[in-house]
């Protein structure tokens, strides 16, 4: 039985990678582009300006967020557009009438998100070689928080097209959510620049926690305690993936 579902996820999770590694310069090169634009204009043009931020080179300072920022987008795009593209096409229902558990088709989806979140990931990340000083305070750190957060937002992704009913549908949540959230997350400050009353505002924002341990992997700097940073994360992950479960369980959005 095991053998059976073993490779039934592995078909899932193929079909998911081999689906954004197809078109590649679609998926892979825009986000590059646009992160080696952020370096040119935010960290070599302003950040000469702006001067250290935390005892850093502001280019050195937004690096780490810039790639969190790529990893979050582009995990939680791959598995909305992905599972909306099955319900669409109605062939989400062959999946969910087939002998394997829900599960199994979460596990599938959210593959296919960590790996192009990951893929792009390391892509700026050798883009910001071109413009930053490239150490790694603490690896594990990095590749944890990396694979954590790419998780979550392919969770996330999954939800969104779980209830999602049209393409515009797709982009509401990372138009008018995820974007601010991320901006906002300290990628380009720190949150102690901020007076106390907005530190604490900011705390409620989930991406702050996953920049911050981040940078910390990177740069050792850290704003906030990691363990509750992680803490928050894993959290985060755990109520998502009993929600994205529990509806595909119930058959919201494509048992109509």
């Amino acid at each position: 039985m095991w053998s059976k579902y073993w490779v039934a996820y592995i078909t899932i999770a193929r079909r998911e990678i081999l689906r954004f590694m197809r078109i590649w310069v679609q998926t892979i090169v825009p986000p590059v582009v646009m992160v080696g634009l952020y370096f040119v204009i935010f960290g070599n043009l302003i950040g000469s300006r702006i001067g250290d931020m935390d005892g850093m080179r502001y280019i050195d300072f937004i690096m780490p967020g810039l790639v969190m920022m790529s990893i979050i987008t582009n995990s939680y795009a791959n598995v909305v557009s992905s599972f909306y593209g099955a319900k669409y096409s109605h062939h989400i229902e062959e999946m969910l009438i087939a002998p394997i558990p829900n599960i199994i088709i979460v596990l599938g989806y959210v593959t296919g998100g960590i790996a192009r979140g990951c893929c792009v990931g390391i892509a700026v990340t050798l883009v910001s070689l071109l413009f930053t000083e490239f150490t790694i305070h603490q690896p594990l750190v990095v590749l944890a928080v990396a694979f954590l957060t790419s998780f979550l937002f392919s969770l996330a992704g999954l939800i969104n097209g779980v209830f999602a009913n049209s393409f515009d549908d797709v982009s509401i949540v990372p138009t008018f959510v995820l974007t601010p959230l991320t901006y906002l997350g300290g990628i380009f400050y720190s949150i102690k620049l901020l007076p106390e009353f907005w530190q604490q505002v900011s705390l409620i924002n989930p991406i702050l926690y996953m920049v911050d341990s981040f940078r910390f992997g990177f740069r050792g700097v850290s704003d906030l305690t990691i363990g509750i940073a992680t803490s928050v994360i894993i959290s985060f992950i755990i109520i998502l993936f009993a929600i994205a479960l529990l509806l595909l369980n119930r058959g919201t959005g494509i048992r109509q």
